[in-house]
C-alpha cells in the first residue's frame, strides 16, 4: 500500500527529509508549500498551502489519508499545528504547543532545566531597556542577549563590549517585536547540536554535528541562521555524546512528562562542553538547519519506519553510516542576514557535491533565489579535511560571489583536532 507523507516547510531542512523519505519507493510524499526544486526529488510533489495555515493542512492531511506529518519550521509548532491535528485524530510528529515552548520561551526552558537540574549558563529576564542596562553595569564581558521568543535563530547577541550590550538590548526590545530577552553569562567552550526523535520518555539519538552561525570564516561577523555545518564531529566521542543524554536529554524528557507537556518529536539539543561539564546554550523543537542537511543523509536505515514505530511506543535499532564525514556550506544571497540580492540565477555544480535548495523561487520557467539562504552544497569522505575540499572546490567553480557569499571554513575545528590527534 502506497504511504503518503506531509512534510509541513519550505527551506533546506525540509527538502533533506523529503529527499530521506522518498528513497522508499512505494511513498508519496507532498511539501507544503515547499520550494520548486523539491518538484525535481523521484516521489515528491509540492502542495501551495501555508506552513501555518493550519486548518487547511489539516484538511489535506485528511484528504490524502496521510501516513504521517513531519513539521519542519518552529513557527507552526508554536501555533499549536500538533494540537490541532491530535483534535482531529491525524497522525503528526512533533510537540504540542505547550511542550513547544523549551524553544518559543527561553523562560520556560531555563525553568524545565533549573528543574530538572541540568546545567545552563546563569540568567536573568527583562522587559524594559532601562532594568537591562542597569544590569548590564553589574556583568562581565562577553555577554549574551537573547529575544525570549522565536527568532529564525538570528535573536542572538554575543557583545563584547558594554556600547554593544546596550545597543542589543534597545535594538531587541525597541525596534524588534520582542517583548522580553535575557542576558546570560557567555560560556566559553566547544558547541555541537545533537538531535533525537522522542516521544515522552522514549528516545532515538542521531550523530552530533557542529553548526556555524557566523556570516564570515573565523566565526566573525553577524549571527545568522547557519552558514553551514559537519557530522559526525570528531571532538564529540561517543562517551561525551552518551553523557549528554544521560545529563541533559533524559532529565529534561522526564521533567516534561512530569510536569505535564510529555514531548513528542525532534529535540535540538545546542550543547557546549565548559570546564564545569556540559551545558545546554538553547533548546529548539524541531531539527536545525543547516545540520539536518548533513545529518539525515548518514541514516541508512528508513526514518519513516522509526517515526512511526516511536508514535507506537516503540523504538528502532536506527543504522547510521560511520566511516564518513558530511560537510555542507551554505550559499547564501549577497546582503544576508539584512537587505539580499534577490532573484538570481542559481548556481550549477557538477557531480562532485550533492545540492540540498531552500530560498528558490521560479520565474517565468526559470529557477532563481529567493530570500537569504539558497541552497547548501554537502560533499562526503572518509577524510574530513578532503569532504571539506570538495566542496570548496566545488563552491569556488560555480558561485558568482557578486551575487552569492559562503564561507570556506566549515569543518575547520574537526580538521584541526584531527591533525592535533596525529601528533
Amino acid at each position: 500500500m502506497m504511504e503518503k507523507w506531509l512534510i509541513v516547510g519550505s527551506g533546506g531542512r525540509e527538502y533533506a527529509m523529503a529527499k530521506l523519505l522518498a528513497r522508499i519507493p512505494d511513498r508519496t510524499i507532498f511539501v507544503a508549500p515547499g520550494n520548486p526544486m523539491m518538484n525535481k526529488i523521484q516521489n515528491v510533489s509540492t502542495i501551495a498551502i501555508n506552513e501555518t495555515d493550519v486548518s487547511a493542512l489539516a484538511t489535506f492531511a485528511k484528504e490524502i489519508g496521510a501516513t504521517c506529518t513531519l513539521v519542519g519550521p518552529e513557527v507552526p509548532l508554536s501555533k499549536g499545528i500538533v494540537d490541532e491535528f491530535k483534535l482531529q485524530d491525524l497522525p503528526i510528529f512533533g510537540p504540542t504547543q505547550s511542550a513547544a515552548r523549551l524553544e518559543s520561551s527561553k523562560d520556560f526552558a531555563k525553568s524545565i532545566m533549573q528543574r530538572a537540574g541540568v546545567k545552563t549558563a546563569q540568567h536573568q529576564s527583562f522587559t524594559t531597556v532601562e532594568a537591562a542596562q542597569d544590569y548590564l553595569k553589574t556583568q562581565s564581558l562577553p555577554i549574551v542577549i537573547k529575544a525570549d521568543g522565536l527568532a529564525s535563530g538570528k535573536g542572538v547577541i554575543i557583545a563584547q563590549t558594554k556600547a554593544q550590550a546596550d545597543e542589543a538590548v534597545t535594538e531587541l526590545l525597541t525596534n524588534g517585536s520582542h517583548s522580553s530577552i535575557l542576558i546570560e553569562e557567555f560560556l566559553d567552550g566547544e558547541e555541537f547540536s545533537l538531535f533525537v526523535m522522542a516521544n515522552g520518555e522514549q528516545l532515538m539519538t542521531m550523530p552530533p554535528s557542529q553548526d556555524h552561525k557566523r556570516l564570515l570564516d573565523n566565526d566573525e561577523g553577524p549571527n545568522t541562521g547557519g552558514m553551514g555545518a559537519y557530522s559526525p564531529v570528531p571532538q564529540i566521542t561517543t562517551s561525551i555524546q552518551e553523557q549528554a543524554v544521560n545529563e541533559v536529554i533524559k532529565p529534561v524528557l522526564r521533567q516534561m512528562v512530569k510536569e505535564g507537556h510529555p514531548f513528542t518529536g525532534f529535540l535540538y539539543a545546542g550543547l557546549i562542553i565548559t570546564v564545569s561539564g556540559i551545558q545546554v546554550i538553547e533548546f529548539n523543537v524541531r531539527m536545525g538547519d543547516p545540520e539536518t542537511q548533513v545529518v539525515l543523509p548518514q541514516l541508512e536505515s528508513d526514518l519513516g519506519q522509526a517515526i512511526t514505530s516511536l508514535l507506537a511506543n516503540r523504538t528502532s535499532h536506527l543504522i547510521w553510516q560511520d566511516n564518513e564525514f558530511y560537510i555542507g556550506s551554505v550559499v547564501a544571497s549577497v546582503g544576508y542576514p539584512k537587505k539580499v540580492l534577490d532573484s538570481q540565477a542559481l548556481p550549477i555544480f557538477d557531480e562532485t557535491v550533492t545540492i540540498d535548495y531552500a530560498g528558490v523561487k521560479e520565474i517565468n520557467h526559470q529557477f532563481v533565489s529567493s530570500g537569504g539562504r539558497i541552497l547548501m552544497a554537502i560533499a562526503h569522505d572518509e577524510n574530513l579535511a578532503h569532504a571539506q575540499s570538495k566542496v570548496n572546490r566545488a563552491l569556488e567553480k560555480s558561485v558568482n560571489t557578486d551575487f552569492y557569499h559562503y564561507r570556506t571554513d566549515i569543518g575547520s575545528k574537526g580538521i584541526k583536532f584531527l591533525s592535533s590527534e596525529k601528533v
